[in-house]
């Protein structure tokens, strides 16, 4: 059962409680009502008092089950939930008891004003000393609810910044890689273009010496005296040609 639906079970149960058992308490001290209508203002004030307790009790099991799965370190999502509902029980009970010392501070001036019986002060102080206590709890409550708040949007924070480091270093890490295949794929695409450069400069005296190793029959060329020096010379030459224009272009 949630805390905020736990509480009002439980209120109910006590108001019933309190309606079938409060005239039999009363009547079970009869001498005590008879001392007239501050008595009986004081027995009913002492009743009202005394059902605060199960609610404290289910108030306290409730945060301390909170805070447990807090500093367990526990980022439900639900909490947060759980924590408002339950300050918003906190604050209605507080507007609920907070009134009472106050109240039966009044009744005590006028008890020592109007003489009212020594018993009937006494009752009434007990109940101011309870009241107090009461009230005392529940801002104790409140205040521990209200940081239970602020701790869990803490841990939802560093949960969330947790989880955007890990992205971001992932992000990093693939960007890394990627850059890391970039340079892989532009130092294949240099040694290709080297491979190509000198495939070019290789094909350029391949190419002479392919022509003139044809032996047609009809090819001045092959009787010319200066024939082979000058054969040499045209492959020596597109060759450095060759050489200097991709060295320039493609690194060689």
């Amino acid at each position: 059962m949630s805390g905020p639906r736990r509480t009002r079970t439980l209120d109910r149960r006590q108001r019933s409680g309190r309606r079938h058992d409060e005239t039999g308490r009363f009547e079970a001290d009869p001498d005590f009502l008879a001392k007239g209508s501050e008595a009986v203002t004081a027995a009913v004030l002492d009743e009202v008092v005394d059902g605060y307790g199960p609610v404290v009790q289910v108030l306290q099991e409730q945060i301390d089950a909170i805070e447990d799965q807090l500093f367990a370190g526990q980022v439900d999502p639900g909490v947060s939930k759980r924590i408002s509902q339950l300050l918003s029980e906190v604050l209605a009970f507080q507007r609920a008891t907070t009134p009472v010392p106050a109240m039966v501070t009044g009744l005590l001036r006028g008890a020592d004003k109007y003489g009212v019986d020594d018993d009937v002060q006494h009752r009434l102080r007990n109940v101011h000393d309870h009241a107090l206590r009461v009230t005392e709890r529940v801002d104790s409550f409140r205040a521990l609810l209200e940081n239970a708040l602020t701790l869990h949007a803490t841990l939802v924070s560093q949960e969330q910044n947790e989880a955007m480091r890990r992205m971001t270093s992932a992000s990093l890490a693939q960007g890394e890689e990627s850059r890391q295949l970039a340079r892989a794929a532009h130092r294949q695409g240099e040694e290709v273009k080297k491979i190509s450069s000198w495939a070019a400069i290789l094909f350029a005296p391949g190419l002479i010496a392919g022509v003139y190793g044809m032996n047609f029959d009809h090819m001045p060329e092959p009787h010319w005296r200066s024939g082979y020096p000058v054969a040499i010379l045209g492959m020596l030459l597109l060759t450095g040609v060759l050489w200097s224009i991709f060295r320039k272009r493609n690194g060689l």
